[in-house]
């Protein structure tokens, strides 16, 4: 078995994790490799020596996260189309993708060679733009959202808005998210957004604090093409895709679609989406008492 290890950061929590984790595989026999940049920073701190990737190709088993949700975010762009499964070693705040505490990683990963999961799949979002954009060009898909925004200026953005050809309205407001389910409890969620259940074949359009209170997040079909140009007292606005952010200038025609492939993340046998659900909920509540 081969295993891809990534991470963004090598601060303590991380590095904890990253130990034991190596510990596990050592003792199950499993073949390292572990993501180059990250590498760089840690191979002072640990013992043994491990072979690195900079690209990832099909002969990888899973992929391991160590960090948040965004660490996972990060990941993807390294996965792509090539089918491999993540699982995610949580080192932040309660997660909806990275799941796996600290504690639970040696059960955690005996669980994941005893084949004792799910593959849960997970839909993206693809953009292309009239307009070249290397940002975009480089990257083009997101597993969370896909969002339009006002750039160097206080003023409101208006956002043209047509769903497979046909005009739906153009909203006066500071951005416009496209979210996945997975990305409903992100961004979207905090901008008055529905929370989606993963499996379900849905988007959800949702304003970023828009002029008219009439305006209000839309569910449509994940089939649906979106279409996009933007307009505004400055000349350029941004796209975020997941992290990622680019520059677009006004009047440009941005088409966004689902992917024509899915992420696969590990769930295992004791984790569901609502229990998360729960959890996050009233973290939530904690955090405001």
């Amino acid at each position: 078995m081969k295993v891809a290890v990534y991470s963004q950061f090598q601060k303590k929590k991380p590095l904890a994790s990253l130990e034991m984790l190596l510990d596990v595989f050592q003792k199950k026999n499993i073949e390292v490799v572990i993501e180059a940049a990250f590498y760089k920073g840690v191979s002072p701190k640990i013992e043994a020596d491990y072979a690195t990737f900079i690209t990832l190709d099909n002969s990888f088993d899973f992929l391991v996260s160590i960090g948040g949700d965004g660490t996972i975010l990060r990941a993807i762009t390294l996965v792509g189309d090539l089918n491999i499964p993540i699982v995610g070693v949580n080192t932040g705040r309660l997660g909806f993708l990275a799941t796996i505490q600290h504690e639970e990683i040696e059960d955690a990963i005996q669980n994941i060679l005893d084949k004792n999961y799910s593959i849960s799949e997970r839909s993206l979002l693809t953009i292309k733009s009239s307009e070249d954009n290397a940002e975009i060009n480089t990257c083009n898909f997101a597993l969370n959202e896909i969002a339009v925004s006002r750039k160097n200026t206080t003023s409101m953005i208006t956002v043209e808005t047509e769903l497979n050809g046909e005009y739906l309205t153009s909203y006066w407001s500071d951005g416009l998210i496209i979210s996945t389910p997975t990305g409903s409890t992100g961004y979207s969620l905090s901008c008055g957004g529905p929370v989606i259940t993963p499996n379900a074949a849905s988007l959800v359009l949702t304003p970023i604090a828009p002029h008219n209170l009439s305006a209000r997040p839309l569910v449509i079909e994940d089939s649906t093409v979106i279409t996009l140009k933007v307009n505004g007292r400055e000349k350029e606005h941004l796209v975020s895709m997941d992290s990622r952010i680019a520059t677009l200038t006004n009047k440009t025609t941005i088409t966004i679609k689902k992917a024509p492939f899915t992420i696969k993340m590990i769930v295992l046998n004791n984790e569901t989406f609502l229990d998360t659900l729960r959890k996050k909920l009233l973290w939530g509540e904690d955090k405001r008492n």
